[in-house]
């Protein structure tokens, strides 16, 4: 299975399902700057998302990836290595 584009929709289901935490997609793409921990996703959490997208799209991500302070930013990232396949 391949995936073209992250979307916001597909990090909430992963931020649920990878960190534990509720996020509703339509907020994350309406204030997409809002910092991961004011959404209660901290360091393992995004780097649990980092592993399950590696996992399951048999992609690696860059280092960045696991720092990324934003879904926006972390989106932009994710979204360049696969357009690429770095």
């Amino acid at each position: 299975m391949t995936i073209k584009e992250l979307t916001f929709g597909e990090l909430a289901a992963l931020m649920k399902q990878s960190a534990g935490v509720t996020g509703d997609p339509a907020r994350l793409e309406q204030a997409p700057d809002t910092p991961f921990a004011s959404l209660g996703v901290d360091s393992l959490g995004l780097l649990g998302i980092v592993g399950e997208l590696e996992n399951r799209y048999a992609v690696s991500l860059p280092t960045d990836a696991e720092r990324c302070k934003t879904p926006a930013e972390f989106i932009g990232v994710v979204n360049d290595a696969l357009k690429t396949g770095v």
